[in-house]
């Protein structure tokens, strides 16, 4: 089996436990318990660097549609990939930004990667439902 088709098996399981966990991790932030929201914070972190791996070699395995949009235009590719992969990129960066440079608690960052992480799961959701087989 192919390493990054190994890696890439784990989208799912990350993309789930990072987004419960990004959730939760916004409810701690309203509670009084410092514990629980690091134990969501240490949680949301690990999960989303193994969804940021996983997303790379996504993105690698599918390098010629992002190669084929760049050189011939978005045309009929899919609006939903293009807009996912701006808003992953966007959630990353103030992710790191966060875990980096900012004081997370209540800064303007943190909000904003809140409501972007929010559009993430919504848009990952039916890029996932566009290519999933129905039952």
């Amino acid at each position: 089996m192919k390493t990054s088709f190994t890696i890439e098996r784990l989208l799912p399981l990350a993309f789930v436990t990072s987004a419960v966990s990004g959730i939760g991790l916004h409810i701690a932030g309203h509670g009084t318990s410092h514990e629980v929201w690091h134990n969501w914070a240490v949680v949301h972190v690990l999960s989303s660097l193994l969804w940021l791996i996983s997303v790379a070699y996504h993105i690698k395995r599918h390098g010629c549609w992002y190669k084929a949009m760049a050189s011939k235009g978005i045309g009929k590719k899919s609006r939903t990939t293009i807009a996912l992969s701006v808003v992953f990129l966007i959630v990353a960066i103030t992710g790191i930004m966060l875990i980096a440079y900012v004081d997370g608690a209540n800064s303007t960052i943190g909000l904003w990667h809140h409501k972007f992480g929010l559009l993430l799961i919504v848009l990952s959701i039916i890029h996932i439902t566009k290519r999933t087989k129905r039952i």
